[in-house]
C-alpha cells in the first residue's frame, strides 16, 4: 500500500466539496505559502468549511483513499502549503497538535505521511504518534497507525499499536502498511491473543485471520 500524494488528495476532494469550499481551500492554501502563522486559525476550521464526511466512497475508491475524511485530506493539504522544512515544518506539526482537538490532532498525524520526511520531522513527529496510540481514542490511535507512524515506528512500538488495534476493534485494514511490516513476532503474539480469546470462550475478531496464518483458526478453537 502507497500513501496518498497532494494531488490524489486534491482531486478526491473536489468530487466531495462545492465551488464556495474548493475556493476558501485555494485561499487558505495561498495564506499559509505566503504566511505562516496563517494556518493557526486556518487548520481549525478545515471541517467547518469543506465537511467532515468520508473522503471517497469505501466501497469502490482506491485503498489508500478509504480510511480519509474529507477534513483530514483538507488538512493535510493546507501541511504541504507551510513553506518549512525539516526542524522548523516539526515545531509546527507539534504546535498545531498540543493545541488541536482531537480532529486536528488526526489531521496532523495523517497529514505528516503525505508531506516528504527527513530525520528531523520524524524525531518531531513520533512522539506525537506516541501520544496518539497512548489514548483511548480510536480515530486517534488509527491516524497514529496511519502512513507516518506505521513506515516510521520501530517494531515492538509498531506491534503494540496493531495490538492496540485488536483490542479496541479498530479494523486491521486500517493499518497502514501491515502486510509489509507483518513479522514473526507480531504473528506469534495476534495468535497468542487469539488463544487467549478461544479458551475464554470469547469472540476472536475476524480480521485477526487477515494477518496470521488461517490454519491457526482452527489450533486456536481446539486449544
Amino acid at each position: 500500500m502507497t500513501a496518498p500524494n497532494p494531488a490524489e488528495l486534491r482531486a478526491a476532494l473536489d468530487e466531495r466539496i462545492d465551488e464556495t469550499a474548493g475556493r476558501w481551500l485555494d485561499e487558505a492554501l495561498a495564506d499559509i505559502a505566503a504566511g505562516v502563522r496563517a494556518i493557526g486559525t486556518l487548520f481549525p476550521a478545515a471541517g467547518r468549511k469543506c465537511g467532515r464526511g468520508p473522503l471517497v466512497d469505501n466501497t469502490t475508491e482506491p485503498e489508500t483513499l478509504r480510511t480519509w475524511s474529507s477534513e483530514d485530506a483538507v488538512r493535510a493539504l493546507l501541511l504541504t502549503a507551510l513553506p518549512l522544512t525539516g526542524a522548523e515544518l516539526g515545531t509546527e506539526l507539534s504546535a498545531l497538535y498540543r493545541y488541536g482537538d482531537a480532529a486536528e490532532k488526526r489531521g496532523v498525524l495523517r497529514g505528516a505521511g503525505v508531506l516528504r520526511e527527513d530525520p528531523e520531522l520524524v524525531e518531531t513527529g513520533l512522539p506525537l504518534v506516541r501520544d496518539a496510540l497512548r489514548s483511548n481514542d480510536t480515530g486517534l490511535i488509527a491516524a497514529g497507525m496511519a502512513e507516518f507512524g506505521a513506515r516510521n515506528l520501530d517494531p515492538p512500538a509498531y506491534r503494540q499499536g496493531v495490538l492496540k488495534c485488536v483490542f479496541l476493534g479498530i479494523p486491521l485494514r486500517d493499518v497502514f502498511g501491515l502486510p509489509e511490516r507483518l513479522d514473526a513476532e507480531l504473528a506469534r503474539m495476534l495468535t497468542d491473543y487469539a488463544r487467549e480469546r478461544s479458551a475464554a470462550g470469547r469472540e476472536i475478531p475476524n480480521d485477526v485471520w487477515l494477518v496470521v496464518d488461517p490454519t491457526q483458526h482452527h489450533s486456536a478453537e481446539e486449544a
